[in-house]
């Protein structure tokens, strides 16, 4: 029996494939769930090779139904690299014609009434689903500690230390760890989103957040909560412009820290390391694609890209 539920003539590949990943420190659920389309497609297909025919058909039908290139042809180009390298030497690589340009969506600009509406309805929505008690707190996470949408979803209980009021983000992007220190108000919220799912799902439990079922949300679920707590607050939608993602808390979280500095009259520039250490950015260069969309910042602080004789303090956190 397949560990991830395959069922077509690759399971048994494909799920050596994902433990090899595992192994590499690559965990991601989107991966799983892209693999098991691809499975799904291959069993009403009766397709049994892992050829051109068999992978482009997949991407054809995918393309079609999402609209757009997505990072998700990565993972089926990666499982056809695995394959030949493991003795299949005929499994076919997608060729990098498939391949478009990374274009990073533009944020929505959150504005504070936005925020407080948003999380008053989080507090009253209304969903027969662990959600009902969670979405304050998930959400909480992104605004509050600019947090990554996966980073969240991925916590586990023993990660949220509550006593000593930090959480531990293991193992994130670009296999990067940290620990985020937490506020008085997001401990409460997330203590009081702890006691009831513990009562729920008692300690077992594999994630902080969790499905109906108990397990791990997925990324297209915390869209879709989103988006209904959107609308039960009554909050506008632009027809035909940016609109806003769950990610957008996380560009918040970064341009709030900015436009607080500026006012407290704090040199932006010494502080952006300590602001790309507590957001898991590799660099500080990072940092910049998402303070730019401050509506003051490029006004302010536009040289600061420009200047390279900063001392800067070595970034951390006690």
């Amino acid at each position: 029996m397949s560990a991830h539920g395959f069922t077509s003539a690759f399971a048994q590949e494909l799920d050596a494939y994902l433990e090899f990943k595992e192994k590499m420190g690559f965990y991601g659920s989107s991966r799983i769930w892209y693999l098991k389309r691809f499975d799904r497609y291959c069993l009403a297909r009766a397709r049994t090779v892992f050829d051109r025919d068999t992978v482009e058909g997949w991407v054809t039908e995918q393309l079609a139904a999402s609209g757009r290139y997505c990072s998700w042809m990565s993972y089926i180009r990666d499982v056809g690299r695995w394959l030949q390298m493991h003795g299949d030497t005929e499994a076919y690589v997608l060729s990098e014609r498939w391949k478009a340009p990374a274009v990073r969506a533009q944020p929505y600009l959150l504005s504070a009434q936005e925020i407080e509406r948003f999380f008053t309805a989080a507090a009253q929505l209304h969903a027969h689903s662990p959600w009902r008690w969670q979405a304050v707190a998930f959400f909480t996470l992104m605004h509050s500690c600019g947090m990554r949408t996966g980073e969240v979803r991925l916590l586990t209980p023993d990660c949220v230390d509550l006593g000593e009021g930090h959480v531990d983000v293991l193992w994130s992007k670009g296999s990067r760890s940290r620990r985020l220190p937490l506020s008085g108000d997001v401990v409460k919220v997330l203590a009081a989103c702890e006691q009831v799912s513990r009562k729920q799902f008692g300690m077992s439990r594999q994630r902080f957040f969790v499905s109906a079922a108990g397990n791990q949300v997925t990324a297209a679920t915390v869209g879709q909560m989103f988006n209904r707590v959107w609308d039960q607050a009554g909050l506008a939608r632009l027809a035909g412009g940016q609109q806003p993602r769950p990610y957008d808390f996380r560009h918040h979280f970064a341009y709030a820290n900015v436009e607080r500095w500026m006012a407290q009259g704090k040199d932006v520039t010494a502080m952006l390391p300590y602001l790309a250490r507590y957001m898991g950015h590799a660099t500080v260069d990072s940092s910049y694609y998402y303070i730019h969309t401050s509506p003051d910042f490029m006004t302010s602080y536009a040289h600061i890209t420009d200047e390279a004789q900063s001392v800067l303090p070595e970034a951390g956190f006690e």
